[in-house]
C-alpha cells in the first residue's frame, strides 16, 4: 500500500486504521478456508463495519470455523465443559456469532464457496450468498466478484538470524491469490494484502516460504500468537470402518492416496495401518467380511493385502492427521523428487532414495536427463538432489573438489569413473506428501511443530492448482503420482454411479464442491489410477432410514460417464466401463438390503434390468447386523475402536457421548418408555462417574431429576451401565 510492502504492525487497530484510509469504504475482503485466516484483523475489521454503516464489507471466504453449538440442556451439559477445555484461548469470528443470531448488520454480506456438511441447511442467507466454485477456479471467481482485500494466517520463526515467514497451513489458494492481486496492482487497481503472523502455527516448506515483501502488511506480535483452532476427531463407527477395510485392499503398494479429513479418512487409514502393523489380523478381517473372498481379482489388479514394503505418496488437497499416522507406521514413506529424469529412473526400480547407484551417471545420460558433456544446469540439478557430494564447484565444464579439477565430458570413459568417487550417499529434497491445506486437532499441530526442520520438509506444501491437477507440468505430476488412488466421499450415488455430494435436488447447498472434480478428472486421466467414492448404505431421516444408493436424484455432483469405484459398507461395485445393466447389478450388491427390490422394480419398469433379472442371493444379506456381527470379534480384540489415533474426549465423555448419539436417533415413544423404566430403578453405583460429568450427580430440581434419568436409561440402552 501506498508503494510500501513488509511492513510489520504489532497494532491490529492500526493496520485497519491503514487500510480503510487507503482502500475506501468499499472492501471486499477475501481470506482462504479453514485454519489459515486472520481472525484478530477480521474481527477488527468487522467492528468498523458494525459501528460505520457507511462501510460496506463483503467477506468472501469458506469453511469459518466454530465452536459446536448446543440445542438442549443435556447438550449443554455435556459439551460445554469440552468446548471450554478444547478450544481454550482460541478466538473466534465476532462477525459469525452475529450471522448465526441474524444480527448481522445490513452493510455486511458474508458469502462462502465452501461449510461444513450440513451447517447452513437452515440458514437461508448462507444458501442464497453461496459462491459455487471449484477449487482451482476460486480466486478467478473472487476477482470476478470484486475482491480487493486479502488476508491469511501465516507462521513466521528466525533462521540463520533472519525473520522468515511460511504460509504453514493454507498454500492452497493463496499463492494464486497474492499473485493475482500483485498483477491487479500493476494495471492500476488498489488492493491490500495482510498477513497475521502466529508463530504457534506450523512453519511448512515446499511452496509455502513467502517474503515478507509479498504482503503489504503483516501483524507480528505476542497477541497473535494465540492458540490454534483444533476441532476433535469424529468418532468412527463399525459401518466407517468396514467401508475403511474394502479401500484398504485397493491400494497398491508403491502408489500414491489422496484421502479427505473426518471418521471415513481415519477409517482408511485405520485399515491400512492394521494393514501394515498387523497384518495377520488385517487378512483375517477381510476374510470376515468377504473382501479378500468376492473381490480377489480387482485386489489382485490394482491393490493388495501385503505390508507396504515401497510405502505410499501422499497427493492430496487436504494434508490431514490421518496422513501423519501413516507416515508413523511406515505406510507413507514413498519419497518422490521434482526431477522427471529421477522420478523416470526410480518408477523403473533402477534408483531408490537411500542408495545412489555407481552407474547413477550412465542411467541419466541414457535417459536424456542431463547431457553427455555436464552443462551448469544438470550441475545444479545433480547437487540439489544430493547425486553429487556436497562442497563441489563447476567452472568451465570441469567439476571443482578442492585443488582436483574434474572433466566432465561424459564421452570419455576415464571421466565416468572418476565421477563415480564423487557421489553423495542418497537423495535429498524428497518429500512424503503435497498438500495443499491442513486442519487436524491440537495434537497433529504439536506433532508437527515438534519435527526437525529436516524431517518437516517431507510434508511439502503448495497450491491447489498443483496438487490438484496435473495441467502445467504434467509429466513430472504423472510419474509422481503413479498408481494413484483419489479416494473421496459422496451423500448419494444414483444405480447409474452418479454421484450427489454437495447439494439437495431442491437446490440446498449442503457443503459446496471443493475440489471434488478436480481428483475425479485426474484420476480418469492418469492411466493407472482409479477414483474410489465412498458412500455409506443408509442415512437418517428424522427416525426413518432411507438409503444413500437411489434410482435417479435430481442434482448431481460427479456424472455417470465418469463412474470408476464405488464402496459401501456392504462391498466394492467396480462400475467402470460397463453397461448400464451391469452397473445397476453392482450397485444393489452394495445396496442395504432393505431397499433393492424397490430399486429392482424401478429399474425393470425403465428397461434397465431384464424382466427375468434376480440379484444373486449372497447379496441379499446387505444388513447393518451383519456388519456388526463380523466384525464383533475383532472389535473384542481391541481393534475398531471409536477413535483409533486418539482424542481429546476422556474416557467417561466418549461413553456419555456415543449413549446420546444414539438416543438422538430413536424415536420419542422408545424414549419415553425408555425413561419410564428407569425412573423406577437406582442409580448404579458405576454410572456416578458419568452423572458427576454431566453435573446431575446430586440433583436438586425436579428437572434435573429427570435430565440424570434420560442418562442413564441412554446409558443403559449403549450397555455402559
Amino acid at each position: 500500500m501506498n508503494g510500501k510492502t513488509g511492513i510489520i504492525y504489532k497494532d491490529v487497530q492500526k493496520s485497519v486504521d491503514d487500510v480503510l484510509d487507503y482502500m475506501g469504504k468499499d472492501i471486499s475482503f477475501a481470506m482462504t478456508l479453514a485454519l489459515g485466516k486472520p481472525v484478530l484483523f477480521i474481527n477488527e475489521l468487522y467492528k468498523r463495519a458494525k459501528e460505520d454503516s457507511t462501510i460496506r464489507l463483503n467477506i468472501v471466504t469458506a469453511l469459518a470455523l466454530e465452536r459446536p453449538r448446543v440445542k438442549n440442556e443435556i447438550e449443554k451439559r455435556f459439551m460445554e465443559p469440552l468446548v471450554e477445555r478444547i478450544f481454550e484461548g482460541t478466538p473466534e469470528f465476532d462477525y459469525m456469532h452475529d450471522f448465526r443470531s441474524g444480527n448481522l448488520p445490513e452493510n455486511v454480506k458474508v458469502y462462502e464457496f465452501f461449510s461444513k456438511a450440513g451447517g447452513y441447511m437452515g440458514t437461508p442467507e448462507a444458501q442464497r450468498n453461496h459462491l459455487s466454485s471449484n477449487y482451482t477456479h476460486v480466486i478467478r471467481d473472487a476477482l470476478d466478484f470484486g475482491c480487493n482485500v486479502f488476508g491469511q494466517l501465516i507462521s513466521c520463526r528466525e533462521v540463520d538470524g533472519k525473520m522468515a515467514y511460511s504460509m504453514g497451513c493454507n498454500t492452497d489458494i493463496c499463492i494464486d491469490a497474492i499473485k493475482e492481486l500483485h498483477k491487479q496492482r500493476q494495471k492500476g487497481k488498489k488492493v491490500a494484502i495482510i498477513g497475521e503472523a502466529n508463530t504457534q502455527l506450523p512453519f511448512m516448506y515446499g511452496d509455502a516460504i513467502i517474503q515478507e515483501d509479498q504482503y503489504d502488511l503483516i501483524l507480528q506480535g505476542a497477541e497473535f500468537n494465540y492458540p490454534l483452532f483444533g476441532p476433535p476427531k469424529d468418532s468412527v463407527s463399525l459401518k466407517d470402518y468396514a467401508i475403511g477395510l474394502h479401500v484398504s485392499a485397493l491400494v497398491k503398494d508403491g502408489g500414491t492416496l489422496q484421502v479427505g479429513i473426518g471418521a471415513l479418512g481415519d477409517a482408511i487409514a485405520a485399515g491400512l495401518n492394521m494393514r501394515q502393523r498387523e497384518n495377520e489380523s488385517y487378512n483375517r478381517a477381510l476374510g470376515a467380511v468377504g473382501i479378500s473372498g468376492k473381490y480377489s481379482n480387482l485386489i489382485d489388479k490394482i491393490g493388495g493385502t501385503g505390508t507396504f514394503g515401497q510405502g505410499l505418496y501422499g497427493s492430496s488437497e487436504m494434508f490431514v492427521d490421518a496422513f501423519y499416522q501413516l507416515y508413523k507406521s511406515g505406510v507413507l514413506k514413498r519419497k518422490v523428487y521434482d526431477s522427471i529424469p529421477l522420478m523416470k529412473l526410480m518408477n523403473a526400480g533402477k534408483l531408490t532414495p537411500e542408495e545412489i547407484p555407481s552407474d547413477i551417471i550412465e542411467l541419466l545420460i541414457e535417459i536424456e536427463g542431463i547431457q553427455p558433456r555436464l552443462t551448469a544446469k544438470d550441475f545444479t540439478m545433480l547437487s540439489e538432489f544430493g547425486i553429487l557430494k556436497e562442497g563441489l564447484q563447476f567452472k568451465d565444464g570441469f567439476i571443482i573438489d578442492g585443488t582436483t579439477k574434474i572433466s566432465t565430458d561424459f564421452t570419455r570413459p576415464e571421466n565416468l569413473t572418476v565421477i563415480k568417487t564423487l557421489l553423495g550417499n542418497e537423495l535429498k529434497e524428497g518429500r512424503v506428501i503435497l498438500g495443499a491445506f491442513f486442519i487436524g486437532p491440537r495434537a497433529f499441530y504439536e506433532a508437527l511443530n515438534s519435527m526437525s526442520e529436516e524431517e518437516r520438509k517431507l510434508f511439502g506444501m503448495s497450491g491447489v492448482e498443483k496438487v490438484n491437477q496435473l495441467y502445467g507440468d504434467e509429466e513430472l505430476r504423472s510419474l509422481q503420482r503413479k498408481d494413484g488412488r483419489f479416494v473421496n466421499a459422496g451423500m448419494m450415488a444414483n444405480v447409474f454411479g452418479a454421484i450427489t455430494s454437495d447439494t439437495l435436488e431442491c437446490g440446498r447447498v449442503v457443503s459446496g464442491i471443493g475440489g471434488q472434480y478436480n481428483f475425479v478428472s485426474m484420476a480418469h486421466a492418469l492411466p493407472d489410477a482409479r477414483l474410489v467414492m465412498m458412500i455409506r448404505s443408509t442415512r437418517m431421516c428424522g427416525k426413518k432410514v432411507k438409503s444413500n444408493i437411489v434410482y435417479s436424484y435430481g442434482h448431481t455432483s460427479i456424472p455417470k460417464h465418469l463412474r470408476d469405484i464405488i464402496v459401501t459398507e456392504y462391498g466394492i461395485a467396480d462400475v467402470r466401463g460397463k453397461p448400464d445393466s451391469k452397473v445397476i447389478e453392482e450397485m444393489l450388491k452394495i445396496t442395504d438390503s432393505r431397499f433393492q427390490n424397490e430399486l429392482i422394480r424401478e429399474a425393470k419398469r425403465h428397461g434397465k434390468l431384464a424382466p427375468d433379472f434376480e440379484l444373486a442371493p449372497e447379496y441379499k444379506q446387505n444388513y447393518p447386523q451383519k456388519i456388526e456381527s463380523l466384525l464383533k470379534p475383532f472389535k473384542d480384540d481391541g481393534h475398531f475402536t471409536p477413535f483409533p489415533f486418539g482424542t481429546d474426549l476422556t474416557a467417561d465423555e466418549i461413553a456419555i457421548g456415543g449413549s446420546l448419539k444414539l438416543l438422538a436417533v430413536k424415536n420419542k415413544a422408545a424414549i419415553i418408555k425408555d425413561l419410564i423404566t428407569e425412573l423406577f430403578k437406582p442409580v448404579p453405583q458405576c454410572a456416578k462417574s458419568y452423572l458427576r460429568r454431566m453435573q446431575l450427580d446430586k440433583p436438586k430440581l425436579g428437572k434435573e431429576k429427570i435430565l440424570q434419568k434420560v442418562v442413564l436409561s441412554a446409558m443403559r440402552a449403549n450397555g455402559k451401565i
